[in-house]
């Protein structure tokens, strides 16, 4: 930076900032926790190994992750990053198996009041008909296309077994 004022690091460390600063352009003076945090997690010696090792146009994004991967750390000093991501990657599959809940549920509904239309095995494919003979499957056929035993077929949970507090651990068989 050589000018006025010294970058957020060279201010830091207490020493002066040169023309060619490797941190002067990714931790402006205005901004001196940004490289606080990261100089606490990482050390100012390595930030600038790393930043040297990397091509110019990279060195932005490099910034960007240690500055990320610092603030994570000191959040969760044992797992940091990975920590935040296993606990999104829970909550993603939550979510997922509540649509999928939600989903079935909305599909019988609609079963359920939808007329049902009277089929004649005439109306069914012939490779379908012996299909659905070999595979014992006339108790579906036999009720009159009422779906209100779809459920035991499905063989889902009912939306209220589904954790709805992301941060509450209970079993979905309780």
């Amino acid at each position: 930076m050589g000018g006025n004022s010294p970058c957020a690091s060279c201010k830091l460390l207490r020493r002066r900032c040169a023309k060619d600063c490797i941190f002067a352009p990714y931790f402006p003076p205005d901004d001196p926790h940004k490289f606080a945090i990261v100089h606490k997690v990482f050390g100012a010696s390595n930030v600038s190994k790393m930043l040297q090792e990397l091509p110019i146009h990279q060195r932005g994004d490099a910034v960007s992750s240690l500055v990320y991967e610092a603030n994570a750390r000191m959040r969760d000093p044992v797992y940091g990053c990975v920590g935040a991501i296993s606990y999104l990657q829970n909550q993603v599959s939550q979510l997922q198996m509540q649509l999928a809940v939600a989903q079935t549920e909305m599909l019988c509904i609609q079963m359920q009041q939808e007329p049902a239309l009277p089929m004649t095995m005439t109306q069914i494919d012939p490779d379908e008909k012996s299909l659905l003979l070999t595979n014992n499957n006339n108790d579906l056929l036999s009720s009159n296309n009422n779906f209100n035993s779809l459920p035991q077929y499905l063989n889902f949970a009912s939306s209220s077994n589904v954790i709805q507090d992301p941060l509450k651990r209970e079993s979905l068989w309780t």
